[in-house]
This record gives C-alpha cells, sequence and structure tokens, in this order.
C-alpha cells in the first residue's frame, strides 16, 4: 500500500482514541500476548500434520516395497494377493484419515492468519502511523488474507493448491486408492484392462472429490466470516 493509496476501512466502535496511554500500553501487551500464542498454535499445527504426513508417505513406501519382496517370494501367487489387498487396504484407510486431517489443518491455518491480521488492524488502530511498516495485511478479510500469505504479489489460486503439501497428499491417497481398486477387481477375476479402469476412476474420483471438498471449506469459511477491517476495494 502507498502512502497516497486509499486506506482500509477501519474497525467499527473504534474507542482507541479515547483510551489513555496507559490504557493503550496494556492493550497492546494483552495483543502481543494473543499474538504470540497464535504463532504458537499454529506452528505446533503445522509440524504435527506434516510429521502425519512424513509418516504416511513412509508406511506407503514401506507398504509398496514389502509387497514387492513378497511377490519375488511367492511367484505373486497363493496368499501373495490377500496381502497385498490388505496392506493396500490399510495404506488407503490411513491415507483417508491423514488427509481429512490435512485439509482440517489448511482451514485451521486460514484462521491463525485472520486472527493474527485482526491483531495488525487492532495495532494500526493504537497507532495508525505504524501499518506502513506492515508487510503482511492488517485487514482481516479474504484479499488481506491473501496478502499476508504472499505480499508481493497476487498468487494464482492454482499454483497455492498444486504447491501445497495438502495437493501432496491427496494425490499419494488417491494412487493407493486407485491400486486398491484395481487389485480388488483382479481378485474377483476381471481383467486386466477393466481393473486398469476402475483403478484410474477410484483415483481420479478421490482426487476431485478431496480437491471439491476442501474449496467448499474455504468458501464456506468466507461466508461466515465478518471482517473487522477491510481492505481497499475488498
Amino acid at each position: 500500500m502507498t502512502a497516497d493509496a486509499p486506506g482500509p476501512e477501519s474497525s467499527p466502535d473504534d474507542e482507541s482514541e479515547h483510551l489513555t496511554d496507559a490504557q493503550r500500553s496494556l492493550r497492546a501487551q494483552m495483543l502481543a500476548t494473543e499474538h504470540w500464542s497464535l504463532l504458537a498454535s499454529r506452528s505446533t499445527t503445522q509440524g504435527e500434520v506434516l510429521t502425519r504426513i512424513a509418516i504416511f508417505i513412509t508406511l506407503v513406501s514401506a507398504g509398496l516395497l514389502s509387497l514387492g519382496v513378497l511377490g519375488n517370494v511367492t511367484g505373486f501367487r497363493g496368499w501373495f494377493g490377500v496381502a497385498a489387498l490388505g496392506v493396500l487396504f490399510l495404506l488407503t484407510f490411513l491415507g483417508l484419515i491423514t488427509l481429512v486431517r490435512v485439509y482440517n489443518t489448511a482451514t485451521e491455518d486460514l484462521m491463525y492468519v485472520v486472527a493474527m491480521n485482526r491483531l495488525r488492524g487492532a495495532y494500526a488502530d493504537l497507532d495508525p502511523g505504524i501499518e506502513r511498516y506492515f508487510l503482511a495485511s492488517a485487514n482481516d478479510d479474504i484479499v488481506g488474507a491473501q496478502q499476508t500469505y504472499y505480499s508481493f504479489h497476487a498468487r494464482g489460486s492454482g499454483s497455492v493448491v498444486f504447491g501445497s503439501s495438502m495437493m501432496v497428499i491427496t494425490v499419494v491417497t488417491a494412487a493407493v486408492a486407485g491400486l486398491f481398486t484395481g487389485g480388488v477387481a483382479i481378485g474377483l477375476d476381471a481383467p486386466v484392462w477393466l481393473a486398469v479402469v476402475l483403478g484410474i476412476i477410484a483415483g481420479l474420483a478421490l482426487l476431485v472429490g478431496a480437491i471439491l471438498r476442501g474449496y467448499r471449506m474455504y468458501l464456506h469459511v468466507w461466508r461466515t466470516h465478518v471482517p473487522l477491517r477491510t481492505s481497499a476495494g475488498g
């Protein structure tokens, strides 16, 4: 925001101009405490979900490697099919519950960003001259959240989604689900071509369904959230 650009709409019912210096100091301390609490909670949440993603990908690698070793031992005959389906079912189930957590974390992270934007707005209400030093936004609307995620220019939604850890876990889970579906089809004596087609359909269905669910969750946030400060033109 340049110095001569129109400023954001400030929060309604702002009483900071009527506060004494002691009250301003106390409010700043309370806001800083809340800010640090949000930062700690966001860091903990991100660390937890990244650990779960790493554990799941490790389990997928170990599971597929185990199936390869087991296949060499059994010649891909006998009880190999049952073991393969059991491993793929377990990996698919673990992938789904990890996926649920990852998508929930995405909205939680957005909540932390919006909350910290709101606190910056409170800092700006206490000292209006300080806002020009913020690289992140002091507005808790959708434009402000996007600015905080990346302040230099607007990123396309495609690069944000497809470059995220959320997409990595979604693709891996969809691939495992496709393998499991194809394996079930083979176990029911379906031709190989049909098993491949069913596996691709299942994987794509999970991939598209998960992305749509995440998008609906994102839209729901902004339908229900009422910002205190809005960006100029936002």
